[in-house]
């Protein structure tokens, strides 16, 4: 459900027809978008007020960039990874001049890869697809029983990968798995971005808002240290549907990926356009502030606690109750579970790995005809998905 406030506005957005990839067609809304990225800057990076006044509105520089959503968010942070991790340099003019094959060959390499957890969000492969990387070159790294990322397997795959001259362009961290909301350990994962000179980006598409959290932002603890952060407006900031964002720590960084024309988005110019992927864009930016002014930190702050403490209800529901099984404790507010009456978990408990393949196939056929019953009757909606918890992994 969205806000009541947030219908009203949009009919607004949608009358004044701004687009943001230009001042010329946005005068008001280039500034305010700007304050937006300042404002999720701030929330995550926590620097001074004399920061902001200084780079927020500075038209050489951004300090993010407002994107259709999450997928073209990570999509914008691993661009500029790439970019960065081949600069231009004597004789070379950078790889994005000379294209991915010239900066190979010049600089010794024989690929490049994107490290993240096997929890990573589909949109990172389609981020590598689309940058000339390949697929395989994102490289899912295990996870532990907490769907967090392996940090010792992660190091070793970074040496590994060292060994055969394969730049580690970006080390992605998730803070909120698509599939059991779990956050991985930031902190240690920058340690290593910084060793192998890595971008280091947190798709924090679904729990960036937990910030605002007093009595749980300690969970999203290292996500300061992310060279870029990408956010899902239409997600937990309740704004409607297709708005994200990605927030970079260094005001310079966006000038990676900078470009300019002649007739629109001129070197000098304050069009935002200039470091953006996407061209012509509505100004969703006003939700967002709208969002950000109205409900407020403490109105977000109530979202997420209500949110994670009901989550954790649930599961204490499904853990006393003998015929459903809780297949991941929640972290922040989302958790897995399954129908599996009490007589089927006494025999998965003592099942052989055929046995336990059989019974799990017809526990699955039951998941998936229950999951289709509940949204078919429209008053409940469960996503579904196929995990192997660590207990099943004979």
């Amino acid at each position: 459900a969205l806000p009541y406030f947030m219908l009203p506005l949009s009919k607004i957005m949608i009358a004044l027809n701004q687009n943001l990839v230009k001042i010329e067609t946005s005068k008001a809304f280039t500034p305010l978008e700007r304050q937006v990225l300042g404002m999720i800057h701030r929330l995550v990076y926590q620097q001074d007020g004399a920061f902001y006044r200084k780079w927020m509105h500075d038209p050489s520089h951004a300090l993010g960039a407002i994107c259709s959503g999450g997928t073209v968010a990570n999509l914008t942070a691993l661009w500029v990874a790439r970019n960065r991790a081949f600069p231009a340099e004597g004789s070379f003019r950078g790889l994005h001049q000379e294209g991915l094959f010239r900066a190979l060959k010049y600089y010794g390499c024989e690929g490049a890869a994107i490290l993240v957890s096997d929890r990573g969000h589909y949109s990172l492969r389609k981020a590598a697809d689309v940058l000339g990387l390949g697929r395989e070159s994102l490289i899912a790294i295990p996870t532990d029983d907490d769907n967090r990322i392996q940090i010792d397997a992660l190091r070793d795959k970074c040496l590994e990968l060292q060994k055969q001259k394969i730049k580690v362009m970006a080390i992605c961290g998730i803070a909120g798995t698509t599939e059991t909301g779990n956050v991985d350990n930031l902190d240690a994962m920058a340690d290593i971005a910084r060793e192998f000179r890595a971008h280091f980006h947190v798709d924090a598409a679904w729990g960036g808002p937990t910030l605002f959290s007093r009595t749980h932002q300690h969970l999203l603890r290292g996500i300061e240290q992310a060279d870029s952060v990408t956010f899902d407006a239409h997600k937990q900031l309740y704004v409607p549907m297709g708005v994200g964002l990605v927030v970079f720590k260094t005001p310079g960084l966006a000038s990676a990926v900078e470009h300019h024309a002649q007739y629109i988005i001129r070197k000098g110019s304050k069009d935002l356009g200039s470091t953006t992927l996407e061209g012509s864009r509505p100004g969703m930016s006003m939700l967002i502030h709208s969002g950000l002014k109205i409900i407020g930190r403490e109105g977000y702050e109530i979202l997420i606690d209500e949110g994670i403490n009901k989550a954790r209800n649930f599961a204490d529901m499904i853990t006393e109750d003998p015929d459903f099984e809780l297949v991941t404790k929640p972290e922040l507010n989302i958790l897995t579970y399954r129908y599996c009456p009490a007589v089927v978990q006494q025999a998965l408990a003592v099942a052989n790995k055929r046995q336990a393949e059989r019974l799990n196939t017809s526990l699955n056929r039951i998941t998936k005809y229950l999951q289709k019953t509940q949204r078919e009757r429209g008053k409940a909606f469960v996503s579904r998905t196929r995990l192997e918890p660590a207990r099943y992994a004979h």
